[in-house]
């Protein structure tokens, strides 16, 4: 489904990712895991296109999006939950949902009670502004928001960071779900290691701005793996 070879990224013209090759299968899920600094979120950011390719290819679904921009890019299927949720907290959780209809409005209430199907804690939330919702609530919403544009593939920075453990265990039984059920493909950038162990197909080693490794989670436990990348953060 995803195809990258030698994308070559950065801010201006001072490049961050170098050589960047990857692909991705339908229902697959790429771990991302670096210390702080080393291209993570750039990685990101540059597959959905808010940085442009200062060379190299995109390929996605058949498409070539190597120029496309960031709404281009969305359209073709992929979407993206940045750091930090940036949902709208003065609009209800029901509006940011709607808000993730853009693409195909009039389909709106259908899309949006087919996605709350995953996320029966917000069901019961929907007239709550957003910024009155825990950080945890929060990030599920963000992640329902951005399944409402019904992506192929969805680009995840740092989705634990700051929410409790039960809603961590949430979002993982709904990523399977979702890979089992939709075919949807997930590349995750996560330091928490117990969570990216329990989605990741395969987890890449990025150091300064390039992939130097790859891990297979199945061949390796957690504690080995915080083991062998201590002092990694995001």
């Amino acid at each position: 489904m995803l195809e990258v070879n030698g994308l070559c990224s950065g801010y201006g013209r001072v490049p961050v990712l170098r050589d960047i090759a990857l692909r991705g299968a339908t229902d697959s899920c790429i771990g991302v895991l670096g210390r702080n600094g080393m291209g993570k979120t750039t990685l990101l950011r540059a597959l959905i296109g808010e940085l442009p390719a200062l060379s190299g290819s995109v390929q996605f679904a058949g498409q070539d999006l190597s120029r496309a921009d960031a709404s281009q890019r969305a359209r073709a299927g992929i979407g993206y939950v940045p750091q930090g949720r940036q949902i709208f907290p003065f609009l209800t959780v029901g509006e940011n949902l709607r808000m993730g209809c853009v693409k195909h409005f009039a389909q709106a209430p259908a899309t949006i009670e087919r996605i709350l199907a995953y996320f029966p804690r917000l069901q019961r939330l929907l007239d709550q502004p957003g910024g009155a919702l825990s950080g945890g609530e929060q990030q599920l919403l963000a992640l329902a928001r951005c399944l409402c544009g019904n992506p192929k593939l969805i680009l995840l920075d740092e989705p634990t960071e700051g929410i409790q453990p039960s809603i961590c265990d949430e979002i993982i039984e709904t990523l399977q779900r979702l890979r089992r059920e939709q075919g949807l493909g997930i590349i995750l950038v996560e330091q928490d290691i117990d969570f990216l162990t329990a989605l990741a197909d395969r987890i890449l080693i990025i150091e300064n701005g390039q992939l130097v490794d790859e891990v297979d989670p199945a061949s390796t436990t957690a504690e080995a793996l915080a083991e062998r990348f201590m002092g990694f953060h995001s």
